[in-house]
């Protein structure tokens, strides 16, 4: 994990590849119990027997469930040190180019390729490109261009 200081030396960062989250193991158990949270209960997702025939040989991860990992993955892969919260602030883009496969590992890889301090000095609206990667698999499951906001204390200098 790549820890920073401050909001100022994660703005350093600018451009850099920050790294990559851990791998993390997709369960049809965790796929079932997303399709219920969310009401997506296609077969494709959460019906192993009938999708074994199906165009992708089996059950795979529901696209929103891919982004649904990032705020996991991105804990894993930067700390700054100094901050009271981020907030997801939405998506500019999101591809997901090829499926994953329940019981493939997964992992994230960010690239902090903006930084935007406010004249308030402590919130910094900050924007990342990050690939979900299948293990084994050339081509990434998800490239998404991601917004937050982080706030850091106002006593904290930035």
């Amino acid at each position: 994990m790549r820890s920073f200081a401050s909001l100022a030396d994660f703005s350093a960062a600018t451009g850099e590849h920050l790294g990559y989250s851990d791998w993390l193991e997709i369960t049809q158990h965790k796929v079932d119990q997303f399709a219920d949270a969310t009401g997506d209960l296609q077969w494709i997702h959460v019906d192993p027997e009938r999708a074994a025939s199906g165009p992708f040989g089996g059950t795979i991860l529901h696209g929103y469930m891919t982004l649904a990992l990032l705020p996991e993955m991105m804990r894993a892969i930067f700390d700054i040190e100094r901050i009271e919260m981020g907030v997801n602030f939405g998506l500019d883009k999101v591809r997901f180019p090829r499926p994953v496969p329940v019981g493939a590992r997964v992992r994230g890889g960010a690239k902090l390729t903006g930084v935007r301090e406010t004249p308030v000095g402590h919130l910094a609206a900050v924007r990342m490109t990050v690939q979900v990667e299948v293990d084994g698999q050339p081509q990434s499951a998800c490239v998404a261009d991601t917004l937050s906001l982080f706030i850091a204390p106002a006593t904290a200098g930035g």
